[in-house]
């Protein structure tokens, strides 16, 4: 054992806890539940070089001890923190229910990560759950994390994969398995609104010193740091949330626990990419009522942050009523820095240069073309770099070719070349996502048949979605009807 943790001790860990420095009640000290028989199933050497991580002299069986959280490296201190959160409008108190942070590394750049194991066991917040992960999930997960990396979008990030030797009990008997993720913190909404409902105004208030020195230090020198933080994650939201539109992506449980207030995105649960472009695209198994169906993704962002600006108020102002009244006017803001983020986000995946006052229309009139049509949104956007779009029967169609010219009238208004706005288009629109078709392949694969080469394959294509090549031709491609009807699941 010995020999092991020499082999880890080398690998360049630097831990510097400082949440664990946070009250006590923010969080519970424990270690993950060992795992009876681990094994390493993928390392992301990308990430673990960018965290000036060195893996390259540990045996795989080390690695899986590690990453199972058997053999824990020096200097982690592992906790799991308490948090609360709106669930589709409902408030409940929550926590890393299977999720422990073993600590805070500080990478090359001096950049700090948290590194969370997830599926590492019960927790004082599972309630009457295992604490434990399926190796489908964990591997979703993995590859949607790092899709949407690759995709220029903020994320939480996936370091590696382990199966833990045992079977846990779902709808049936599934492979254990704990994924490590990487995240800039794991401060959410729902920590400030955990912190708020203790009414504890001290730690309320440590709380958002701290989120401030760790994320926004800029922040400080404001005259009201608190809504200096409220506005900056707004914005970060707001980003974040106009890049998932622009790909796609539908997050399927924006709850306020799931809203990082670092601006990644976090949690891969019931998530998916849209093939064919309808707003009320919904993909999650829970989501009913299309609670956060794709368009209405910006609203329940808006809805989330008016929670953080709650549970912020005794912060903002000694008069109740006037720290609401600020917070509000700071709330309202968000339509209209949304909707500007939103069209110009939009002109650039149609290699619009400039504001034009016909350009919402031409936008949404392309959208409207699509949701009538059954047309699939990647790939209508990579079509219109085409020169012999028209050639293809769908695009054979007066009101496209209505819009098309329209739309080629006012890429002549750039005062820029086609090339340029060609350029542009590219930059903003991807060839491949992770088609839901092809992510449940892949994990059938793997969890069912012991084959790990579709995931590896699918990771590969997924890794340059904005460059186009024969290999990814079959990523490209959207579902058969047969596959068309597609639900996702939370893994829990």
């Amino acid at each position: 054992m010995s020999k092991i943790i020499s082999e880890i001790s080398k690998t360049g860990w630097r831990f510097n806890n400082s949440y664990a420095r946070l009250p006590e009640m923010m969080f519970s000290r424990l270690n993950p539940v060992p795992s009876k028989a681990p094994k390493l199933i993928i390392l992301n050497e990308t990430l673990s070089e960018e965290l000036g991580l060195n893996f390259c002299d540990v045996k795989d069986d080390h690695l899986a001890l590690m990453f199972a959280g058997n053999l824990l490296p020096q200097g982690s201190e592992c906790i799991a923190q308490a948090y609360a959160g709106h669930q589709f409008g409902h408030f409940t108190i929550l926590g890393d229910g299977r999720a422990i942070m073993i600590g805070e590394h500080v990478a090359k750049n001096n950049k700090k990560f948290d590194i969370q194991f997830k599926g590492s066991g019960q927790t004082p917040y599972s309630r009457d759950a295992d604490g434990r992960a399926a190796l489908g999930p964990m591997l979703r997960e993995y590859i949607v994390s790092e899709a949407i990396h690759s995709l220029g979008i903020p994320t939480t990030r996936s370091l590696a994969v382990v199966t833990t030797g045992e079977s846990i009990i779902r709808e049936t008997f599934l492979p254990g398995a704990i994924l490590t993720r990487v995240a800039s913190s794991h401060i959410r909404v729902g920590t400030f609104q955990y912190a708020a409902i203790k009414g504890d105004i001290n730690s309320l208030k440590t709380l958002v010193n701290y989120a401030i020195d760790r994320h926004y230090p800029n922040l400080k020198n404001l005259n009201n740091p608190t809504l200096g933080l409220l506005n900056t994650v707004m914005e970060k939201q707001i980003e974040l949330v106009t890049h998932w539109m622009r790909v796609g992506f539908i997050h399927g449980v924006m709850n306020t626990d799931n809203m990082a207030i670092s601006g990644e995105t976090i949690d891969y649960g019931p998530c998916a990419f849209m093939d064919t472009y309808n707003p009320e695209t919904v993909f999650s198994s829970i989501d009913h009522n299309g609670r956060y169906a794709y368009f209405n993704q910006p609203g329940i962002t808006k809805w989330n942050l008016t929670r953080f600006a709650e549970s912020l108020i005794l912060l903002i102002d000694e008069n109740k009523d006037r720290a609401i009244d600020i917070l509000k006017e700071n709330i309202n803001k968000f339509g209209e820095i949304y909707k500007k983020h939103w069209l110009n986000m939009m002109r650039k995946k149609l290699g619009l240069i400039g504001e034009k006052t016909e350009d919402e229309n031409l936008i949404n009139e392309l959208l409207s073309w699509m949701n009538s049509n059954n047309a699939d949104y990647t790939n209508t956007f990579c079509s219109l770099a085409k020169k012999n779009i028209l050639s293809f029967k769908m695009f054979q169609n007066n009101k496209f070719t209505d819009w098309y010219q329209r739309w080629k009238n006012r890429l002549k208004m750039n005062n820029k070349t086609m090339e340029f706005s060609l350029s542009l288009m590219h930059e903003n629109n991807p060839y491949v996502i992770p088609r839901n078709h092809k992510v449940e392949e892949a994990l059938d694969a793997a969890s069912n048949h012991n084959n790990l080469e579709p995931f590896k394959k699918l990771l590969k294509n997924l890794k340059k979605p904005y460059d186009n090549h024969s290999e990814m031709k079959d990523y490209q491609s959207p579902p058969l009807p047969c596959n068309k009807i597609y639900k996702t699941y939370c893994g829990t």
